[in-house]
C-alpha cells in the first residue's frame, strides 16, 4: 500500500490540537484529583468533617464516573450533529475556546470561597459543597472537552487520514500524552510557588488560545463528503442497533478490546499521582522526585516510537503479534508495580513495561478502530466509541479502584493534624487481573482476519 502524505498544515493542526487537548485532559486526569486531595481535603481543619464527609476515593470515583457520562452524551449527540452539518472546524475551535475558559474557572474554587458564599463556618457543610462544586465543574469541563476533542478532533483526524498513514499519525498522537504529561508535571512542580489559581489560569488560557488559532489554521475536513439526510435521533442510536453491530463485527471487537484495556487503566490512573506524591515520593526530596519522574516521561516519549517501529518492521510480525507483545508488557508491568514498587528506585523500572505496553496498545487500538469506522458515519460512531473508551471504563474502573483501596490503613497527616486515607498498590493488582481479558477480543480479531485472508486467497 502506498503511503499518503499529510501536508504541513495538517501536521501543524494535529500537533497543536493534539497537544493542547492532551494538556487539558492531563489537567483533568492528574491535577483535579490531586487538587481535590491536596487543596480541598488537605486544607480541612476539622477531623470530624473528614470522618463524616464523602471519602476522597469515593469523591474521585464519582467525579470520574459522572464526567464519563458527560463525555458520552456530548460526543454521541454532537458528533452526530457535526456529521449532519458537515462541519468539524466550528465544533473544534469553539469547543477548545470554551474548554479553556472552564478549566481556568477551577482557579476560583476553594474552601475559603465556599465558606464566604455560604456564610458558614460549618466545615462539614463547606467541605461537602466544595467537593461537589469540583465534581460539577469537572462534568462541565468534560462536556466541553468531549465536544471539541472526542467528538470533533478525533473525527477530524479520521477525516484527514487513511489506512496508509494512520499508524504514523497514531504514533505521534500517542507520544503527545507523554509530552503533555511532562509539561503538566513541570507546571505541577511549581504549584506550591504559583498556587492552584495561577496554575489553572495558565492551562486554561493555553487551551483557549489553541481554539482561537484554529479559527484561522483549520480547513474544513468534510468538504466533498455527502450531506447526511434522515432523522437525527435515528442517527444518534444508529450504532446501538444489533444489525449494525453484526454488520461491523470487527469494529465492535476492537471496541471491546479498548473497553477492557481502559477499565484496567482507570482502576489505578485516577489515584496514581496521589499515590506517587504521598507514598512513592514521601521520603524523596521534592525537586529530585519531580526531576526523576519528568526524566522518565521524556525517556519513554523518545523510546516508545522506536520500540513500535522495531516491532512492526520485524519480518512476519503483524499487528496482532504486536498487540500480544504490548499486552503482555502492560500486564507484567502492573504485576511488578504491585509486587515491588515501594519507592522511586523500584517503581520506575517496574512500571516501565506497563507504560510502554500502554502507549503501544493505545496506538494500535486507536488505529484499528479508525480503520474499521465507516467513512460516511465517522461522527456518529464517535458517540459509540465513547461508550467503550470512556463511559464503561470510567464508571467501572475507578469504582474497582475505590474498592481496592477502601480498606487502606495508610494515611496522610496534613498541617492541621487531620488524617486522610491514601491509595495502596493493591489497585495495580486489580488492574493487572482485568487487563488479562484483553487477549480475548484481540485473538478473535486475529482469527477473523486469518479467515478473511484464506477466503480471499481461495
Amino acid at each position: 500500500m502506498q503511503r499518503s502524505k499529510l501536508g504541513k498544515r495538517t501536521w501543524f493542526n494535529l500537533i497543536l490540537f493534539g497537544t493542547a487537548g492532551q494538556i487539558a485532559w492531563n489537567v483533568e486526569n492528574m491535577v483535579f484529583n490531586t487538587f481535590l486531595y491536596n487543596s480541598i481535603y488537605g486544607n480541612v481543619t476539622d477531623q470530624a468533617a473528614i470522618d463524616n464527609a464523602i471519602p476522597f476515593s469515593t469523591a474521585i470515583s464519582n467525579m470520574v464516573a459522572l464526567s464519563a457520562v458527560a463525555a458520552f452524551v456530548s460526543t454521541l449527540l454532537l458528533g452526530t450533529l457535526s456529521d449532519r452539518m458537515n462541519r468539524r472546524k466550528i465544533f473544534l475551535s469553539a469547543g477548545y475556546i470554551a474548554w479553556g475558559i472552564v478549566t481556568a474557572c477551577f482557579g476560583f474554587i476553594s474552601l475559603e470561597n465556599t465558606a464566604s458564599i455560604l456564610q458558614s463556618s460549618d466545615m462539614l457543610r463547606v467541605l461537602t459543597v466544595t467537593v461537589w462544586t469540583v465534581i460539577i465543574m469537572d462534568v462541565i469541563m468534560t462536556f466541553m472537552g468531549s465536544l471539541s476533542n472526542d467528538a470533533s478532533f478525533n473525527a477530524w483526524v479520521t477525516d484527514v487520514t487513511d489506512e496508509s498513514n494512520r499508524p504514523v499519525t497514531e504514533s505521534v498522537l500517542a507520544v503527545l500524552p507523554l509530552a503533555a504529561t511532562g509539561i503538566v508535571m513541570g507546571l505541577m512542580a511549581v504549584v506550591g510557588k504559583i498556587g492552584y489559581s495561577t496554575f489553572f489560569l495558565i492551562l486554561g488560557a493555553s487551551v483557549t488560545l489553541c481554539g482561537v488559532i484554529g479559527l484561522f489554521s483549520l480547513n474544513e475536513s468534510r468538504s466533498g463528503i455527502r450531506q447526511v439526510n434522515g432523522n437525527y435521533w435515528a442517527d444518534v442510536i444508529y450504532g446501538f442497533r444489533p444489525s449494525v453491530v453484526k454488520q461491523h463485527k470487527d469494529l465492535y471487537l476492537s471496541f471491546a478490546a479498548v473497553c477492557i484495556f481502559n477499565i484496567s487503566v482507570q482502576v489505578w490512573f485516577p489515584y496514581l499521582f496521589i499515590y506517587l506524591e504521598h507514598v512513592i515520593l514521601k521520603n524523596t526530596p521534592e525537586l529530585l522526585g519531580v526531576k526523576t519522574i519528568i526524566g522518565a516521561v521524556i525517556a519513554l516519549a523518545i523510546i516508545i516510537p522506536g520500540i513500535l517501529i522495531l516491532l512492526t518492521k520485524q519480518a512476519k510480525i503483524g499487528r496482532t503479534k504486536v498487540f500480544l507483545i504490548a499486552s503482555v508488557g502492560f500486564v507484567v508491568g502492573l504485576f511488578l508495580v504491585f509486587a515491588f514498587g515501594r519507592d522511586v528506585g523500584s517503581t520506575l523500572p517496574a512500571i516501565a513495561p506497563a507504560l510502554v505496553g500502554y502507549a503501544v496498545l493505545t496506538i494500535l487500538l486507536n488505529a484499528t478502530v479508525r480503520d474499521y469506522t465507516p467513512e460516511d458515519k465517522v461522527g456518529q460512531f464517535q458517540g459509540i466509541r465513547m461508550v467503550f473508551y470512556v463511559l464503561i471504563p470510567m464508571v467501572v474502573g475507578p469504582y474497582i479502584g475505590d474498592l481496592a483501596i477502601s480498606n487502606s490503613t495508610r494515611t496522610y497527616l496534613n498541617e492541621f493534624n487531620v488524617e486522610t486515607p491514601l491509595p495502596t498498590e493493591t489497585m495495580f493488582l486489580a488492574a493487572a487481573l482485568i487487563a488479562v481479558f484483553v487477549f480475548v477480543p484481540v485473538l478473535l480479531l486475529w482469527r477473523r482476519s486469518k479467515s478473511k485472508q484464506l477466503a480471499d486467497n481461495a
